[in-house]
């Protein structure tokens, strides 16, 4: 039976100034802050670890992708639970992350498709499948490690993040992500503390336990995927990968499409896991039923 959120009517603050998103009240209660685009077929972007729209308007990714396909499609940017104007909730579970998304959905008219990035994607995935109204789903490097031999988060990551989350160093917990996850050398974050999307991120920090959740540490081990996990998601899935990023992630990539029940997987050339909207915006409009989205 199809999820039905008591959080299915938009919530708009009647005070609202042009500076106040709109709000949607998920299931159990929590606010979440979106912005909408465009008009036509509804897409609901789901941002990564730390992303939320604030952060993403410096680094012009899923701002971007919204601007290229709002003249064809109806886009949904918003900020994921505990990040940006969105509320934190609590306690966390993958499935009121999931209720957020229904919550969107029904905001968009009760049927979408999903766009996820990075770990993001592995949260759109378990949306998807969740019959929630999702009707096509595109995923960009789920950062799933599914051979040994791949470089994948260090064994007790997930225990120590909890540690660092539990005691509120938000700028530990970013650093851990950095370097036990992302696996960017100390010089490379260092560097990154003093720029000004630090502090943006730390922000966050307290939501990076919920991409590990939604990952699942048993897909982050070098085990390969299994096809039960992903029965759900039936409708049609693309999967994308850049052709400059690491063999981690091409690797996950070809595993994930492999085991999903109806998906296509493409290769994009000149591409690494930061993305080149302008590459990647034609390729998902042409799976979400229009090849309008340009270059330009």
């Amino acid at each position: 039976m199809r999820v039905s959120s008591a959080a299915s009517t938009q919530q708009i603050n009647p005070m609202a100034t042009e500076h106040t998103m709109p709000t949607v009240t998920s299931r159990d209660g929590t606010k979440i802050a979106y912005e909408r685009h465009g008009t036509g077929p509804a897409v609901v972007l789901v941002n990564g670890a730390l992303g939320d729209r604030t952060l993403d308007k410096k680094f012009k990714m899923m701002t971007k992708l919204a601007e290229l396909l709002s003249p064809e499609f109806t886009v949904i940017d918003y900020d994921r639970r505990g990040r940006g104007d969105s509320d934190e909730g609590g306690p966390f579970s993958v499935q009121r992350e999931i209720e957020d998304i229904a919550a969107l959905i029904q905001v968009a008219g009760g049927t979408a498709s999903l766009f996820g990035f990075s770990s993001g994607g592995a949260l759109a995935l378990r949306a998807a499948g969740a019959d929630i109204g999702v009707e096509r789903v595109a995923v960009y490097e789920v950062p799933f490690v599914v051979n040994r031999d791949d470089k994948g988060p260090q064994p007790d990551y997930g225990q120590r993040l909890d540690e660092l989350v539990g005691a509120q160093d938000r700028s530990g917990a970013v650093k851990h992500f950095m370097r036990g996850a992302m696996g960017m050398p100390a010089p490379a974050v260092l560097a990154m503390k003093v720029m000004p999307a630090w502090k943006l991120m730390k922000a966050n920090a307290s939501t990076l336990p919920y991409d590990w959740a939604a990952l699942g540490e048993h897909n982050m081990q070098g085990n390969p995927l299994q096809a039960q996990e992903w029965a759900s998601v039936t409708m049609p899935a693309l999967v994308i990968y850049g052709g400059k990023s690491p063999s981690t992630l091409q690797n996950g990539s070809r595993a994930l499409a492999d085991v999903l029940p109806s998906a296509e997987l493409r290769v994009l050339d000149g591409m690494g896991h930061r993305l080149k909207v302008p590459v990647l915006a034609p390729v998902l409009a042409e799976f979400l039923g229009t090849e309008t989205a340009t270059n330009d």
